[in-house]
């Protein structure tokens, strides 16, 4: 899930659904609440650790961490120097997780099929929206917050990627680099209230409509593909780095319009090398 947060328009959601922790993942979000702190202070330390399911969240928290700050600087050069490669990898991945969340429906009805197909839409339409001029102040930022990580644990929408299309990417990375704690905490506030509620919502759609919300999950990993595609090439300018480093959209294009379409193989390859991690980590979820 931290390798996958790192790129815009990855979701460590998608992660999460396809290794099989994603509901309990829910679950543990949705217990953190007041009577948390009723367990802690009748009870004691244990059985509030365990009410909160802490030895999955430490193990998870850690997991995403140690990929951030190990992982971080492999993806970013990944991403400059073999960025088909890597799109083509992470394709392969959401493409062969749309047939594996697509099995959990147990039963595909006429309202599944709908939800699938408006979940398609839904992310289409999102990841091909231009970037908006950026808002400023507080109550923008808590926004931010709230917005993005609702995205974040979606499958097939990224946080970053919302962060992009309301403007507010950079300035939230530049407040990161530059220690900004005002921004920093105002918009970790919005992530921690959007979560929180958010988290219940998928929570109680998962145990009284299964069927119609993992449609509509699969449905919007499918309208991400686009946003994986490949082969792309640079447009308008998106913002610029404090380093000087300019970020540019990115469109979509045939591989027959890329200089040196001999790449066309090593794609195809690790597509395959992607569509195959999602088989293997179903056998062995199924096993563990």
């Amino acid at each position: 899930m931290g390798a996958a947060d790192v790129i815009p328009g990855v979701s460590g959601g998608t992660i999460a659904f396809i290794t099989g922790i994603y509901e309990e993942l829910l679950e543990t979000i949705a217990n953190v609440n007041f009577d948390l702190l009723r367990v802690l202070r009748k009870e004691g330390v244990k059985a509030a650790w365990q009410k909160l399911n802490g030895n999955f969240i430490l193990a998870l928290l850690a997991g995403i961490a140690i990929a951030i700050l190990s992982l971080a600087h492999l993806i970013s050069w990944l991403l400059e120097n073999k960025p088909i490669q890597l799109w083509s990898f992470f394709f392969g991945l959401v493409f062969a997780s749309i047939f594996l969340v697509g099995k959990q429906v147990s039963k595909w009805s006429i309202l599944s099929i709908i939800g699938f197909i408006i979940g398609a839409i839904v992310a289409f339409i999102i990841t091909t929206l231009p970037p908006v001029a950026g808002g400023t102040g507080y109550l923008f930022y808590f926004f931010c917050g709230m917005i993005a990580i609702c995205a974040m644990i979606l499958p097939g929408i990224s946080g970053s990627f919302i962060l992009l299309l309301l403007g507010a990417y950079a300035t939230i990375i530049n407040a990161i680099k530059e220690f900004e704690l005002g921004i920093i905490g105002v918009f970790a506030a919005g992530c921690l209230v959007g979560i929180l509620s958010f988290s219940k919502l998928l929570n109680w759609l998962f145990k009284h409509h299964r069927n119609i919300t993992i449609s509509l999950l699969a449905g919007f990993l499918l309208g991400s593909l686009p946003k994986l595609w490949p082969w792309k090439k640079s447009g308008e300018l998106l913002y610029t780095h404090s380093d000087g480093k300019e970020v540019h959209m990115l469109h979509n294009v045939l591989p027959s319009e890329f200089p040196g379409d001999q790449l066309l193989l090593p794609a195809v390859a690790f597509a395959l090398f992607g569509l195959a991690v999602i088989f293997v980590l179903e056998r062995f979820g199924k096993k563990a």
